[in-house]
């Protein structure tokens, strides 16, 4: 993670029925899972759909539609004892390929070439927070759109 360095990043909230597709991430230094929607990056000079269909077909090598912005969130936060600072802008946008929504979880690629899993969950289990969804703010984002 850079420092000192407000990153642009795009993510996407994929709804299947009650549930939404995350990432599960672990910071070591807290001991402590979370949740966030799969994106990444926005490059100099690239637009944050552009963005976010090119972060999907590397991540998981799938096609989207039905893009949707939803709103921004800006997030200062601490991960693996680095402090971080983006802005995130959020968008709702479906699969092409129904058969994702049918998978209880599966796996992706990271740029770096770590592997994520990928999980439908309940959004009940954040909003209880039975579950941590990241970045903060984030859940208001979601409730809004399904309002």
């Amino acid at each position: 993670m850079q420092k000192r360095i407000i990153r642009p990043i795009v993510i996407c909230i994929f709804s299947n029925q009650d549930s939404i597709l995350v990432a599960e991430g672990f910071d070591s230094m807290k001991g402590d899972y979370f949740y966030r929607p799969i994106g990444g990056g926005i490059e100099f000079g690239e637009s944050s759909t552009d963005a976010l269909i090119r972060e999907i077909t590397e991540e998981i090598n799938q096609e989207i539609k039905n893009l949707s912005y939803l709103g921004a969130v800006e997030n200062i936060f601490t991960f693996n004892g680095d402090n971080g600072h983006e802005i995130v802008m959020v968008y709702d946008a479906a699969f092409i390929d129904q058969s994702l929504y049918h998978i209880e979880s599966f796996e992706g690629i990271e740029d770096g070439g770590e592997k994520i899993k990928l999980f439908w969950k309940p959004l009940n289990d954040f909003t209880e927070r039975r579950l941590r969804l990241v970045p903060e703010g984030l859940i208001t984002l979601i409730q809004n759109k399904m309002i």
